[in-house]
């Protein structure tokens, strides 16, 4: 699965860590908990609090993949998760989705660039949506993925913290894969080892994904691609749309057993 969560720019993907940061810097900069984080930045921008915000802030805005940024991300995040700062949001048609097909027996995994760390981070603290706490967290799914908590409000803020529940149970076990488990999503051997591992046939696998040269290796290693189209996505050509198998929403798919 990917693009279930709701697409943002660079600098808002990641409010939470870059809000945090200058506290974070000001206040652990010599902390052993952050002294690894900090120390895994090139040198020349770690020297000090002041250049590595910069060197964070720009590869935030490039929406830089690189692995000691992501570390950092996922440090300020378990923070602001835990105190119920951030929440994960997620696309209305999701969770109910996912649930029913969990309940049907079908096996769910996760691909994703970020790490299998942060999307286990991201599946615990699922953003409830007002009005829809009840249908969704009131029906508990296979797998047991209905264990709804609800946050203390946040003293620092100033507001109620986020409503949320853990969905990692939706997730079949040892389902969750990066690119350091799997290897590189644009190549169709990642794709065969992920099935490999989960036993899984490719033919009978659907991979879910917004990006186009995703969907290719996926096809190239024998597995059903659906691209979702979905609000704020990349462009993708009126070729590529003619040739792939397009939705804008999970209840547009439907999964018959042959």
């Amino acid at each position: 699965m990917k693009k279930t969560r709701n697409k943002l720019s660079p600098p808002q993907k990641f409010p939470f860590a870059l809000r945090a940061l200058p506290a974070v810097l000001a206040t652990q900069w010599n902390t052993s908990t952050f002294i690894p984080y900090r120390q895994a930045f090139p040198p020349q921008h770690s020297a000090s609090p002041a250049t590595l915000q910069a060197h964070v802030e720009d590869l935030t805005n490039r929406d830089v993949k690189i692995a000691y940024l992501k570390d950092l991300q996922g440090f300020l995040w378990e923070s602001g998760f835990e105190t119920g700062e951030y929440a994960t949001p997620l696309f209305d048609d999701v969770v109910p989705r996912l649930r029913e097909w969990r309940e049907r027996g079908v096996g769910l995994g996760v691909y994703s660039s970020g790490s299998v760390v942060a999307q286990k981070l991201l599946f615990r603290h699922v953003s409830v949506h007002v009005g829809e706490a009840a249908r969704v967290g009131g029906k508990g799914g296979a797998g047991g993925g209905g264990g709804k908590q609800v946050s203390s409000p946040s003293s620092a803020e100033g507001h109620r913290a986020a409503e949320t529940e853990d969905l990692r149970d939706l997730v079949t076990e040892g389902g969750w894969f990066d690119t350091t488990n799997a290897g590189l999503k644009t190549e169709a051997s990642s794709y065969g080892k992920i099935v490999e591992t989960l036993g899984w046939h490719a033919a009978r696998t659907l991979f879910l994904t917004d990006n186009v040269g995703e969907y290719d290796a996926a096809a190239s290693a024998g597995l059903r691609v659906i691209l979702l189209d979905r609000p704020g996505n990349a462009p993708v050509s009126a070729a590529d749309m003619a040739r792939m198998d397009v939705v804008q929403s999970l209840d547009d798919i439907e999964l018959v057993e042959k």
